[in-house]
């Protein structure tokens, strides 16, 4: 998605939209002079929209919501990437790393 069917759909103007990426809200590809919004920018987009629009939350709150959203998305590739590792070990590992997963839990009550 262009820069102007970007702002059209989300009913945003070009200060605005600047801002977002200038702050680092989101970070369209860039090919031959001209920003590219993909899906996940969208989805960045709404949740910012509604953050200031919706719930009032200032820039400052942005930056911490989205950077929040960035860690747990990391997170969840690390936990993919975690299940895949252990997924390819033997059973008698895969068995012990969830005996030692259930004694952590059960510590940690």
């Amino acid at each position: 998605m262009d820069d102007r069917e970007f702002r059209l759909y989300l009913k945003i103007d070009v200060t605005e939209l600047d801002l977002w990426v200038e702050q680092g809200w989101l970070a369209p590809e860039v090919s031959e002079g001209r920003r590219r919004f993909r899906d996940a920018d969208l989805a960045r987009a709404r949740l910012i929209l509604d953050l200031t629009r919706q719930m009032g939350v200032n820039e400052a709150g942005v930056d911490v919501v989205m950077e929040l959203v960035d860690q747990l998305h990391g997170m969840r590739g690390t936990m993919r990437r975690l299940v895949a590792a252990v997924n390819r070990q033997d059973a008698e590992i895969q068995q012990r790393l969830l005996r030692t997963l259930e004694e952590l839990d059960d510590s940690g009550r």
